[in-house]
């Protein structure tokens, strides 16, 4: 492989939407105000950017938005006087970024109306987004993936940026059956420079391989995950001390456990690519000297919490900021775990072509929506989450699986119209989604997105 990136895909378009981001930024030597979703994705994009703009010697401000939020947009633009590069969102408000006085960068992966064919724009407005050169953005680059890649196009030293890259990347679960397409050209080649080091081995993260599996949400396992006592059962029936580090597990009660852990999800119907992520391939990075999903639900805890900037802190060598982060991905743990326990205890509603939740937990809903999707429901019908904050909007996501989307699954068009019909707004992939919609308007959004989602699928038994 080149050293540069230019070579990387083989379409016009992407060497064109890169050297315009490009150009536009080295062109401006001035502040960035650098806005991005507080998510995983998002945060690790953040990151990214501002390691690059630092290396640049830039001042930046980095502001984290919160959903879909024209109105939000909108403001910041405003109080904005020079230029700003937006990360994992804003494909939907290229209008307002055009009126902006000054350039305007945005790095996105996100579907929006008319894609792949981009509107024209400005020429102080850039926009990226892996959908209009062929790559898919939902499963080949994710926004941080995308942020890396463009940090790259700037300066070949920011090669170093792999491990925010794969942290976005993780968090929106594009690693499961091993990181694909643009992705894995990207992660290749990190590997190439040691930046990372892909191995196999266990997702059990904690201090004993008992609160590891009782604590574990990805997978989540019936019957062990929130149960340390079924949990320690579990494990001294195959002959592993439960008070065992998960890093000292000796390769024999590896493979036990492997094996053990592969069963109990098959039996609980799990499809076989989530069931493989039990034992399947990993990513070490030597100079965190943590694995890449650690530092994934470090930087998606942190933004989960209110503190997005913690999770950018972590990136930029911030002393403190780890262990912050620590805190808030326990508490982030604790809280996907009791949504994960609402619903295998039988809190979901079904209509004919969705199924529908509440979860209190607003940060962590659309976390909740895909765990369950994965491990918890029947993979016949997509599910929502509403978050209701009373007289504020209601906060909607929507999850499915790729076979749905083979199905002619579509949750960006479906949550985009159903929003639209009660005055909401909506966006995302196909595969994930999310919306925010007026108070009050859940079950006339309900009704719209369940007859949108049934045209897409069909009738019941149809192409399933």
């Amino acid at each position: 492989m080149p050293s540069g990136p230019d070579g990387l895909v083989d379409h016009p378009r992407y060497r064109e939407e890169f050297a315009r981001a490009r150009g536009l930024l080295l062109g401006t030597p001035r502040r960035w105000r650098v806005v991005y979703h507080y998510d995983g994705d998002g945060v690790g994009s953040a990151s990214a950017l501002l390691r690059a703009l630092a290396r640049l010697g830039y001042p930046a401000q980095a502001t984290p938005l919160a959903g879909v939020e024209r109105a939000r947009i909108s403001a910041l633009l405003r109080a904005t006087p020079g230029p700003v590069l937006v990360a994992d969102t804003g494909a939907s408000w290229l209008d307002r970024f055009a009126e902006h006085d000054h350039p305007v960068i945005v790095l996105d992966h996100h579907r929006y109306p008319g894609v792949p064919e981009p509107p024209r724009l400005p020429d102080h407005v850039a926009f990226v987004n892996p959908l209009d050169w062929g790559v898919d953005g939902a499963t080949e680059l994710s926004a941080a993936t995308l942020s890396w890649l463009f940090t790259v196009f700037l300066d070949p030293a920011n090669w170093d940026n792999a491990p925010w890259g794969l942290s976005g990347a993780i968090h929106d679960r594009q690693h499961v059956g091993g990181f694909r397409g643009l992705n894995g050209t990207l992660v290749a080649e990190a590997a190439r420079r040691s930046l990372v080091r892909p191995r196999r081995g266990l997702p059990l993260f904690g201090p004993t391989l008992r609160e590891a599996l009782a604590g574990s949400v990805d997978p989540y396992v019936r019957g062990l995950s929130r149960r340390p006592d079924a949990a320690e059962a579990f494990l001294r029936e195959l002959a592993i001390a439960p008070g065992t580090r998960p890093t000292e597990l000796a390769a024999d009660a590896a493979e036990r456990l492997e094996r053990a852990l592969r069963r109990r999800l098959e039996g609980a119907g799990v499809l076989p690519e989530f069931v493989g992520m039990v034992g399947g391939e990993r990513w070490y990075l030597p100079d965190l000297a943590t694995d890449a999903e650690e530092l994934s639900n470090l930087q998606n805890a942190a933004g989960r919490a209110g503190i997005p900037g913690v999770g950018v802190a972590l990136a930029l060598g911030d002393p403190g900021a780890r262990s912050r982060a620590a805190e808030a991905e326990a508490d982030w743990r604790a809280g996907v775990l009791r949504g994960l326990g609402r619903i295998e205890d039988g809190g979901v509603r079904s209509m004919s072509a969705l199924r529908w939740f509440e979860s209190p937990e607003l940060p962590l809903a659309g976390t909740q929506a895909g765990l369950a999707m994965n491990y918890l429901l029947p993979p016949d019908l997509p599910v929502l989450v509403f978050s209701d904050a009373g007289t504020e909007p209601t906060k909607v996501s929507g999850r499915g699986l790729r076979q749905q989307v083979d199905r002619g699954l579509d949750l960006a068009s479906a949550l985009r119209t159903a929003a639209a019909e009660v005055g909401g707004e909506g966006g995302g992939h196909r595969v994930a989604s999310g919306a925010t919609i007026p108070p009050g308007a859940r079950d006339r959004f309900l009704e719209a997105a369940n007859r949108e989602i049934g045209r897409q699928l069909g009738p019941p038994g149809v192409g399933g």
